[in-house]
């Protein structure tokens, strides 16, 4: 992936969502049950070695499967897997602007839409912060 530019959006929080959920009594149908929800170690792993590898990351969602609005979750699972906490703000700032061939817009050129305000508590280039 790092050698040809490609880039993934590591949607941690959906595995974790339905690791979660699928443990609950008829929360899934026996289908739904016999996927494999509960790797999702493993994928946090392999998203981490993505991240030390130098692939390109950006923030991406599967809101589909967890409910809307819970995809701030997704910057802490990131950290987690093993990457920084200011690297997932960028994911989903600069490196999805890149993908999206927008990272070359001036910021008085940008409407009022493109705006992107991103608060956080304490230092998010601190390791330790998130």
């Amino acid at each position: 992936m790092k050698e040809h530019g490609t880039c993934t959006f590591p949607t941690i929080i959906a595995g974790d969502y339905m690791a979660r959920k699928v443990v609950i009594p008829g929360y899934f149908s026996a289908a739904g049950r016999g996927e494999s929800h509960s790797d999702r170690a493993a994928g946090s792993r392999h998203r981490g070695r993505a991240y030390k590898a130098g692939v390109k990351i950006a923030l991406g969602t599967d809101a589909g499967v967890y409910p809307h609005g819970q995809n701030a979750h997704e910057f802490e699972l990131m950290v987690q897997a093993g990457m920084s906490p200011l690297f997932t703000i960028q994911t989903a700032t600069v490196h999805a602007a890149q993908l999206l061939k927008r990272d070359k817009d001036s910021a008085a050129s940008l409407r009022a839409s493109w705006l992107i305000l991103v608060a956080v508590r304490g230092n998010p280039s601190m390791t330790s912060a998130c």
